[in-house]
């Protein structure tokens, strides 16, 4: 059994990093598998042979990474694994960018949201269907009275564009649309607020992709799906906002 000592000479970060790897390389290989227990400290660290110092690191690591959980009084458990849960460092560090690295997010956000849709319109389900069309009739309603403002919009937009993705299937698709949303929204709502009939504009832009998914007809749902987004981008790399993270974010 490796001692405190070991790891000092060796180094705590490499040692940690190594249980790391080893947890990783179980769970790949279906050792581990979602909701397991693992066994208890003691055991662990005299197996892997490393300080338990070192391996509190590692478990700490990694329940930030959201592959492991501990409960306390319980024990060390595998997450469910979920896309939404490990790809949450993603939208950490998208929330960190400035505004001037804006647009690349939402160049990103264009390329994955088109595949979204072309998968969509082929998977998506009458349900589905029925959904995106509540969450559009609700915007009609807002917009013919007078009553629907930016941020509403917004927050049904980005409703839309949710339903979409997870229609699509892929769920690692869905999580990494939904890391970007975030940020990328505030420069939605700029726009909302400082270009005179936007609302309008980019409503009828979502009843085009909407058309397009009812027809079932992939590649068009991808071409409407990126001329939406790519209208936002141009107008991003055309109107920088100093100071975008002044922007108030909307409600998750």
């Amino acid at each position: 059994m490796a001692t405190g000592a070991d790891d000092t000479a060796t180094g705590s970060g490499s040692r940690s990093d190594r249980v790391i790897a080893i947890v990783k390389e179980m769970i790949a290989s279906g050792e581990l598998q979602a909701g397991d227990r693992l066994p208890i400290e003691k055991e662990l660290a005299a197996r892997w042979g490393v300080s338990r110092g070192s391996l509190r690191e590692a478990v700490r690591s990694l329940a930030a990474l959201g592959v492991l959980e501990t409960k306390q009084g319980d024990g060390t458990y595998v997450t469910q694994l979920d896309p939404g849960s490990l790809l949450r460092p993603l939208e950490f560090w998208a929330g960190l960018q400035e505004a001037t690295q804006s647009v690349d997010l939402l160049g990103v956000r264009r390329v994955l949201e088109t595949e979204s849709a072309g998968l969509a319109a082929v998977r998506l389900t009458d349900r589905d269907l029925d959904e995106l069309e509540l969450i559009l009739t609700d915007i009609d309603v807002g917009l013919a009275s007078g009553e629907l403002g930016p941020e509403s919009f917004i927050d049904a937009d980005a409703a839309f564009h949710q339903r979409i993705a997870a229609a699509s299937g892929n769920a690692a698709l869905a999580a990494l649309i939904d890391s970007l949303m975030t940020r990328t929204l505030r420069g939605r709502l700029w726009r909302a607020i400082t270009e005179r009939d936007s609302l309008g504009a980019a409503h009828a832009e979502h009843r085009a992709i909407l058309a397009a998914l009812r027809t079932r007809d992939a590649e068009r749902a991808r071409i409407r799906m990126a001329a939406h987004l790519l209208g936002v981008e141009v107008f991003a790399a055309e109107h920088p906002v100093a100071g975008d993270s002044r922007v108030e974010p909307l409600s998750e």
